[in-house]
């Protein structure tokens, strides 16, 4: 219970320190470099054990590994928590610039548990994270499709599985011996060095010694007095209930990389042309609408607004057909309009939350140095947002003569948070299920719960009292009291088909983007294009705009007056697409088996669909919204 307290007292003494006390100097908090001299010491420290297979992340000592006198837990903020980061002190302890060579760690003996446990995670594929200096482990892997080209895995297997030449019984082979690198770059006018590369190679190595097994034993199989290093060529070390030694080499390396490009190797992209490609296809999709919303806009409006505006005889108003007629509905309330009041405050205080996160991640703030920096930014920006949130809804809410603000706001405030809420307690409980560190703590829970109810709540209330206050804009055209039968609409008007062809085009706007985002979320990738994501955001924006303007003015023309709900699922349902895709995805590109894993993926992505749904519908129902009130003001009504 102390570290639950412990974790809910960090985080709101992080947004204090975060809001609150000065700064003096333009490096954020944990990414400022740090000097090194000769022979200091350098502290290794271990993350969670990760597989792309299964999702779920383990401590790293949940593993029989060898352990310090003492296991200290690294400071975490809310993002890394929520990530299921677990950062603690590791037995690896190296000296600056002193290169080692067959460290013994440890020696263990298995027992039939842990070597089950060992196993099991070699049948996973699970990789053990380090971190040097905020730096993460990498194993350099030559490329065979490239000359000279090296990219790079995060973090190292626990082990592998083989055969012994001639057998065919598989055995489990465990990485027993690690060869790290650490890469320095030296400052010319001290004596002083900063660490721009941390990488390791593993090895399976049974290693051999004579006589009985003491703190003083030498290895047979490497020995830094014979200068015997470990080689692939060794035999392996199986996971039996038998010893194991963990051994280590170091070894310091001169770079030229400086430190402020230090990061640059892990987030090097080798398909820079995809992007720009996606970049492209978004771009023609954008010009397509726009060509036919400027068509629409120049040539058929203006056309209509002068014909209207010229007639003369009430006669002649009478055989008039298309978007006029339904000048005395448009502007009606529609039905559950306090539901559509609640949906598009929530996507304002999306569209906000998103917009101010590509600022900041674009202006460098929230690099992946910044270990959980976004999730972080993310989630205080949504409770900062609930102002919006609350703003919108009420304006709106007030526009259809609505008189209950503060129900509205209540539900505005706890709607789409309860939903995302209950989902999330449920998948927590699977993952506490399956005693995996990326359960959410108790006292993070808590600490959530109180950002939403003691910050987010109250915000959405000021926001809905201010814009409640605030006088209502007139409506261009006045509302008749008797609403306009519709007549029957052509099939490729009706609602379902128009809706559903509507989020076609802003879904293919980002598709491409989004299997980038889905590979650095599902396959632990790191990714910091923030300025192509932007480009894309931007033609998201623009294209549920015009895509909605399109269709609507279509609804309108065809004496079809009911637009406001339409005009939200129109462009919102690009989030059904994105949820097809993402099973499309979990199929062709992941390797999931494990039943818990499956329904991890799905109720995130489930998650992630329905936010994606609430900002594109707020987008095209804004776009709908000052469509109608343009036309219907460019026009005189008797």
């Amino acid at each position: 219970m102390a570290g639950r307290c412990f974790h809910v007292a960090w985080i709101f003494f992080s947004l204090f320190y975060l809001f609150f006390l000065p700064s003096h100097c333009f490096y954020l908090p944990g990414v400022a470099p740090e000097d090194f001299k000769t022979g200091d010491p350098l502290l290794v420290k271990v993350n969670k054990i990760t597989s792309t297979k299964t999702q779920l992340p383990y401590s790293y000592y949940s593993l029989a590994y060898c352990q310090p006198d003492h296991i200290a837990d690294s400071a975490e903020n809310l993002g890394e928590v929520l990530r299921g980061d677990r950062i603690e002190n590791s037995p690896y302890t190296f000296k600056m610039r002193e290169s080692r060579m067959c460290n013994v760690v440890c020696r263990k003996v298995l027992d039939k548990k842990a070597a089950k446990a060992f196993k099991e995670k070699i049948d996973d594929e699970y990789r053990v994270n380090m971190i040097l200096d905020n730096l993460p482990l990498v194993v350099p892997i030559r490329r065979s499709d490239v000359e000279n080209a090296v990219v790079y895995q995060h973090g190292f297997h626990v082990g592998l599985k083989g055969k012994y030449a001639g057998s065919k019984e598989e055995k489990y082979f465990i990485n027993n011996h690690l060869a790290f690198t650490v890469k320095f770059h030296k400052d010319p006018l001290a004596e002083t060095a900063r660490i721009v590369g941390f990488e390791v190679k593993p090895f399976s190595v049974k290693h051999e010694y004579e006589g009985e097994w003491n703190a003083k034993t030498r290895l047979t199989t490497c020995d830094p007095h014979a200068k015997r290093a470990v080689t692939s060529s060794e035999s392996p070390q199986e996971v039996e209930e038998k010893e194991i030694i963990f051994t280590y080499d170091v070894e310091f390396q001169e770079s030229d990389i400086k430190w402020a490009s230090r990061w640059d190797t892990y987030l090097l992209m080798a398909d820079d042309q995809i992007h720009w490609f996606s970049i492209v296809n978004s771009l023609m999709i954008v010009l397509f609408l726009s060509a036919m919303v400027a068509m629409i806009m120049l040539r058929t409006l203006y056309r209509d607004i002068s014909k209207y505006n010229q007639l003369e005889t009430q006669e002649e108003a009478q055989e008039e057909t298309g978007w006029k007629l339904v000048h005395g509905d448009v502007f009606r309330p529609p039905t559950n309009f306090d539901l559509l009041c609640v949906y598009v405050g929530t996507g304002v205080q999306f569209f906000g939350m998103i917009l101010v996160t590509m600022i900041f991640a674009l202006l460098g703030f929230l690099s992946p140095s910044n270990r959980g920096g976004l999730m972080t930014a993310m989630l205080l920006l949504w409770v900062f947002m609930g102002l919006f949130a609350g703003y919108s809804s009420a304006r709106l809410y007030k526009m259809f003569k609505g008189a209950n603000w503060k129900s509205i706001t209540l539900k505005t405030a706890t709607n789409f948070p309860a939903t995302v809420f209950a989902i999330f307690f449920v998948l927590n409980a699977l993952i506490w299920g399956q005693k995996s560190s990326g359960a959410v703590p108790f006292g993070t829970m808590f600490a959530l719960v109180l950002l939403w109810f003691g910050i987010s709540v109250p915000l959405v209330f000021v926001g809905s009292y201010i814009g409640f206050k605030k006088p209502v804009k007139e409506d261009p055209v006045k509302t008749n009291k008797i609403p306009r039968q519709v007549p029957d609409q052509p099939w490729y008007l009706h609602p379902a088909f128009s809706i559903l062809i509507g989020g076609i085009l802003p879904f293919g706007a980002v598709f491409i983007e989004l299997f980038f985002i889905l590979t650095s979320i599902w396959l632990h990738q790191f990714y910091y294009i923030f300025g192509f994501l932007f480009i894309v955001f931007i033609i998201l924006v623009v294209t549920c705009a015009e895509i909605t303007v399109v269709l609507c003015y279509f609804q309108l023309c065809s004496e079809d007056y009911q637009w406001w709900w339409r005009s939200y699922l129109t462009s919102g349902s690009s989030a059904l697409y994105l949820f097809l895709y993402a099973t499309f995805y979990f199929f062709t590109k992941l390797e999931i088996t494990k039943l818990v894993s499956g329904m991890l993926y799905f109720g995130y992505m489930l998650i992630v669909s329905y936010a994606f749904f609430v900002l594109t519908g707020t987008i095209g129902f804004y776009a709908c919204f000052w469509f109608t009130r343009l036309i219907y003001s460019s026009v005189k009504i008797d």
